[in-house]
C-alpha cells in the first residue's frame, strides 16, 4: 500500500485489504458478531459467520438481529470497496428476508455484491449460506454516497 497507511488517502478497498491482513484493527462489530473477511475484491466481500450464546433471543434461537447486523455488513463492506480515498456512505434501506433460522456455533458463508453505483446511492445485495450452499437469509441495501466536493 502506497499511501503509507493513513486512511484518509486510502481507498475504502485498500482499507478494508488492510483490516483483513491484520494491518489496520477490525472494527468492533467483528467481535460483537463474530465476522472474519476471508475474500474481498472490488464491489465484493467475504465473510465466515458464527452466532453463539451471545446472540439468542428469549426462546433460545440466534435473534434475527444476528442476520440483519452481518447483511448490513457485508452489504456495507461491498460498497465501501468501491469508494475512492476521503468518501464515505451510510445505510438508508436494508430490506431483510429470513428464509430458516440461523444455526447456533456452525459457521456458515457471508457474501456481499454491488449491484448499481450511482451517483448518489450504491445497490448492493447480501446473503448468508451454509457451507451446503443452503440460504439462511438474503437482502439487498441502499447506501447513500458522500462524495467529495469537486
Amino acid at each position: 500500500m502506497s499511501q503509507q497507511l493513513n486512511p484518509a488517502k486510502m481507498s475504502g478497498l485498500e482499507i478494508l485489504q488492510a483490516m483483513a491482513e491484520g494491518i489496520f484493527p477490525h472494527p468492533s462489530i467483528c467481535h460483537t458478531m463474530p465476522m472474519q473477511c476471508v475474500d474481498l475484491s472490488e464491489g465484493q466481500i467475504h465473510f465466515k459467520v458464527k452466532a453463539d450464546d451471545r446472540h439468542l433471543n428469549p426462546m433460545g434461537g440466534v435473534h434475527g438481529g444476528f442476520a440483519a447486523t452481518v447483511l448490513d455488513s457485508v452489504t456495507g463492506c461491498a460498497t465501501h470497496t468501491t469508494l475512492v480515498a476521503g468518501e464515505s456512505y451510510g445505510t438508508v434501506d436494508l430490506n431483510v428476508k429470513m428464509v430458516r433460522p440461523i444455526p447456533k456455533n456452525i459457521e456458515l458463508n457471508a457474501q456481499g455484491k454491488v449491484l448499481n453505483i450511482s451517483k448518489t446511492v450504491i445497490i448492493s445485495e447480501g446473503d448468508i449460506r451454509g457451507a451446503d450452499g443452503k440460504l439462511y437469509a438474503h437482502c439487498t441495501a441502499t447506501c447513500v454516497i458522500t462524495r467529495l466536493a469537486k
